[in-house]
């Protein structure tokens, strides 16, 4: 049986990607246009310029506006709906970024009429996506989370990373608002005072004059002994009334930065456990849609702490395709567009491999010890999916790859 027919989706009803992050290099946007166009589905996808690599796509279709030059809610309800005028019916919206997930939240009524999307409490995305907001979140729902605290001064920043211990992690507490011209990583692990003086005043310039830093000093929860599974993910969608339609864990095998960024490498692990604590999270708080959870597991007490809350697509969402060829954004269109679905069997160690971001995390780990080159090599032959390379759908891949070596090219000039 084919793909198509195995998912059995509605194909007069086209897919809207709505990404309001220009990173040209967010793969999550890819994989919405290869999971839904494969099945036949019509996919729009807003563009960062005229060669981002995702809009390349051989599944993406050529009616796609450029992005609006800001994220002002305006702009953005203007430019959806002149797409709406050229769309022969109501769309599925596929938020991918937390700036696109707020925006979607806060003024999607204006656009119910012509589009298709989930309907989580107004104020939830933002609070989640918010990692200050989040913290109040975990400690009103009773769920496991790093001790953190948002400094309003260089004072406090120093107070809670004495009192902690160096390394801390610093988060950009509102990461979609940061300006990235910056350098601003969204997650840093400081390792020194120093570190962290020089990082605050580099806040300082992207999150603008504020009520406090711009950052979120967070504990670091040190690494497991080797062979342990720490680093974990959930991926779900979850509908109208907040039940869980699809949803499964994974583990981070590699991040970059190491042990503190995105999933460079991912493995599908099943954990009951844990998928049973995050959808009591997310039925409690009434969640609607996609979602993306990161969580490390605590030797100290045997927990599983909540780090980061996305309340939108995870970028490596295509690395749970299930026996039935289900994935996230395919259970989301299956249920807005009124086709039930059965959900298929878990493909326990299915692994995703993020091809531009995996050879700079496999530097890290090797440096510290933990990996080899031809373990390395080994681990990427043997995943199952890629973010970027596709033999179906090959130009994002060259694309990505001229413009990684393109940027390399460019910071080196720049020192």
């Amino acid at each position: 049986m084919s793909l198509k027919a195995l998912v059995g989706a509605d194909t007069a009803t086209d897919a809207v990607l709505l990404k309001l992050d220009r990173n040209v290099f967010h793969h999550g946007g890819l994989g919405v246009i290869r999971s839904l166009g494969r099945l036949g589905i019509r996919v729009h996808a807003m563009r960062e310029d005229r060669f981002a690599p995702a809009a390349a796509s051989r599944y993406a279709r050529r009616t796609a506006l450029p992005m609006p030059a800001s994220a002002d809610p305006g702009a953005v309800l203007d430019l959806l709906d002149r797409l709406a005028n050229r769309l022969s019916g109501p769309a599925v919206l596929v938020t991918t970024d937390d700036a696109g997930a707020v925006f979607l939240a806060e003024h999607g009524d204006k656009l119910r009429s012509r589009y298709l999307f989930p309907a989580p409490p107004a104020d939830l995305p933002r609070r989640a996506a918010g990692k200050g907001t989040l913290a109040e979140i975990c400690r009103a729902a009773g769920v496991p989370h790093p001790a953190t605290a948002v400094p309003v001064d260089v004072a406090e920043a120093v107070a809670f990373a004495d009192s902690c211990g160096y390394p801390v992690v610093a988060k950009v507490n509102l990461p979609w608002t940061a300006d990235k011209t910056t350098g601003l990583q969204s997650t840093t692990i400081v390792r020194s005072k120093d570190r962290l003086l020089a990082l605050l005043e580099v806040a300082r310039r992207a999150t603008g004059d504020g009520p406090d830093t711009g950052l979120l000093l967070q504990e670091y929860l040190a690494p497991a002994p080797a062979g342990t599974l720490q680093d974990w993910f959930f991926h779900g969608y979850f509908d109208a009334s907040s039940r869980c339609l699809f949803g499964h864990t994974g583990t981070k095998v590699r991040s970059f930065p190491a042990h503190a960024g995105m999933t460079s490498y991912g493995r599908w692990a099943p954990n009951e456990r844990l998928r049973a604590e995050a959808v009591a999270l997310l039925s409690g708080l009434g969640y609607q849609g996609t979602v993306d959870l990161d969580y490390r597991w605590d030797p100290r007490d045997d927990s599983y702490r909540l780090l980061d809350f996305n309340p939108r697509l995870g970028a490596q969402f295509r690395l749970f395709e299930d026996s039935a060829g289900i994935d996230v954004v395919r259970a989301l269109h299956l249920d807005l567009t009124g086709r039930g679905f059965t959900a298929g069997e878990a493909v326990p160690d299915r692994a995703l491999v993020v091809e531009n971001y995996d050879p700079l995390a496999a530097r890290d780990y090797r440096r510290e010890g933990s990996l080899s080159i031809r373990s390395w090599l080994s681990s990427v032959r043997a995943a199952d999916e890629a973010a970027w390379f596709a033999l179906d759908d090959l130009a994002p891949f060259f694309l990505t790859g001229t413009r990684t070596l393109w940027q390399a090219a460019e910071n080196r000039l720049r020192r």
